[in-house]
């Protein structure tokens, strides 16, 4: 297995344990997100490669921040952070397509 496909086995396992210390609706749609996003970028090529891996590498330290050992610190008000809207402009279609479908099935379980 090449260095690269290491990494992305370690970045996706650090998620899914990540994901344990959320509330347990949250963690399960997390989990499938992640699962779907991982084996859609399964082939991509390596400028999306990139962009993919310092986003979920992000993600994961944003989360590690927020979550204590038992689960999310003391204190803190809420989970996750804002996008700016310089951020939404740069999202294509799908993006906030799949962005949007997100928040609903986040909204469904009574997830916030």
């Amino acid at each position: 297995m090449s260095n690269h496909g290491r990494q992305v086995r370690l970045l996706y396992k650090v998620i899914l344990k990540l994901n344990r210390g959320l509330p347990p609706a949250l963690s399960e749609l997390g989990n499938t997100y992640v699962k779907e996003e991982f084996k859609k970028h399964k082939n991509c090529d390596a400028d999306q490669a990139k962009i993919f891996m310092t986003e979920w590498t992000c993600y994961a330290v944003d989360l590690s921040n927020q979550l204590g050992v038992k689960g999310i610190k003391e204190g803190l008000k809420g989970l996750g952070k804002s996008l700016t809207e310089d951020e939404l402009n740069k999202f294509n279609d799908d993006q906030i397509l799949q962005l949007h479908e997100l928040l609903y099935a986040a909204k469904s379980k009574d997830v916030e």
